[in-house]
């Protein structure tokens, strides 16, 4: 079972590492992305105010021994700023839509960030010394006067108190008519591409004045317009490959080498449509939100509004497996249609090992899925709920006429309003991180053997 190991707040003026009753929150302070590294050392979240908040794991301590896998806030700055579009007379957000790190080269970390329109790249990096004894500067930095200075001498390098510095070094915009959905290093970590609703560019890290435009669905009459792209994503070791699905619940997986222009895909994935279950909300719950490929880089995994699925390469006919996320919200697709609930968009994580799968839900669960045992669970991600190491019981909802247990939760108590849409897997841990609005949860302990 996973346990939870913290609570951490969006807002880093009232983090608490003790759950405490729940505090106002504004528009601006719900997390909108979450994205640990490529080492689990750092994880760094987006919020709807443009901030970035990065937070660091503790280093084992030999005299607290549960200390190890904590995560405390290492750094946080303003990463994107509200702007207006004089020309379109619209404006753009400063939420952050998607985060993602690059491999650490050097001392220095680097990630991309990008709101609907504009793509940043930030640098981060530790400073623990400062340059003294200057020539022709002073303490205070002041020029000295050259007719003063009667000895040379070589400056030193002095011991200061550890500062982490964060610096712009890339800004990519202006490539973007519409809203940017997804952003994706490529493998061979010199460049990267971006999707919005109609088209992906493919960007050099170094090159900011210019992308190819890889993927373009626009018709040439946009009364012909049929689907749009909803999520995008490099294979993790063919830098040629790359996936994108749509609002039509397909998959086209494409390979830039055999034309400049991806129009014409390599592969198309997509269930064949059961005549007999069709309805009013079938294309709107068949919309794919977010495609992951494997860490092996063999399978696939989307999110839909109601299941996620695990797609082999190899079979374009169907998925290779179904999961379940919340079955029993098929008979409210009517007053989730009406509240606008039926639009959001879920994400989902593979584990490290690619053997289990994370996804979110409503009232604030998250649901795991083992591939190998076929067991599921659900669990919640709340402060009544998560103390600090205590272990999280699984939860069960009850269906609208379903014979009831204690402590079942009827789909009817369900608050739509608390959704998990945004979680991270720690690449090599059983560690997870759960955004639920403004809060963000870290759980960590052995899965496997206590799957339910």
């Amino acid at each position: 079972m996973l346990s939870p190991i913290q609570v951490l707040c969006s807002d880093i003026t009232t983090l608490s590492l003790e759950p405490e009753p729940f505090a106002s929150y504004t528009e601006a302070d719900i997390i909108s992305t979450v994205e640990f590294n490529h080492t689990g050392e750092l994880l760094a979240t987006g919020d709807k105010g443009g901030r970035v908040v990065i937070f660091q794991r503790e280093p084992e301590s030999k005299t607290e021994p549960f200390s190890q896998g904590e995560y405390n806030v290492y750094s946080t700055f303003q990463s994107h700023e509200p702007e207006f579009d004089y020309l379109k007379s619209l404006e753009i957000e400063e939420k952050i839509n998607k985060i993602r790190w690059l491999p650490q080269q050097n001392a220095a970390h680097f990630l991309l960030s990008t709101n609907d329109k504009t793509i940043k790249l930030w640098k981060v990096s530790e400073r623990d010394k400062r340059p003294e004894g200057y020539n022709l500067k002073d303490e205070e930095g002041r020029i000295k006067d050259v007719s003063t200075v009667t000895s040379l001498q070589v400056p030193v390098l002095m011991p200061m108190d550890l500062m982490v510095e964060v610096s712009p070094r890339r800004v990519f915009a202006n490539a973007h008519t519409y809203h940017v959905n997804s952003i994706s290093v490529n493998s061979d970590y010199e460049t990267y591409m971006s999707a919005d609703d109609l088209r992906i560019n493919l960007w050099h890290l170094d090159i900011t004045d210019r992308s190819f435009n890889i993927v373009d669905i626009k018709p040439a009459n946009m009364e012909d317009l049929t689907e749009v792209i909803t999520a995008a994503e490099f294979h993790p070791h063919h830098c040629n490959l790359f996936v994108y699905s749509s609002s039509k619940g397909t998959l086209r997986l494409c390979d830039m080498r055999e034309a400049a222009l991806c129009d014409k895909h390599s592969k198309l994935f997509e269930e064949p449509e059961d005549p007999s279950a069709r309805s009013f909300f079938s294309e709107i719950i068949s919309s794919v939100s977010d495609v992951k490929f494997s860490h092996s880089g063999r399978y696939l995994l989307t999110r839909d509004y109601l299941t996620a699925k695990v797609w082999d390469l190899n079979m374009e006919s169907k998925p290779l497996e179904t999961y379940q996320v919340h079955d029993y919200l098929r008979s409210k697709l009517c007053s989730l249609y009406e509240n606008d609930c039926i639009f959001d968009k879920f994400e989902c994580a593979w584990n490290g090992s690619d053997s289990v799968i994370m996804t979110g839900a409503y009232n604030n669960f998250f649901r795991m899925f083992d591939r190998n045992t076929k067991r599921d669970v659900t669990l919640e991600a709340s402060r009544e709920s998560s103390k600090p190491r205590a272990v999280l019981k699984p939860r069960r909802v009850c269906a609208a006429g379903g014979k009831r247990r204690k402590d079942d939760i009827s789909v009817d108590s369900l608050d739509f309003t608390k959704k998990i849409l945004h979680t991270a897997w720690h690449p090599n841990e059983n560690i997870i991180a759960i955004a639920a609005t403004n809060n963000l949860y870290i759980f960590q302990d052995k899965l496997n053997s206590e799957m339910h």
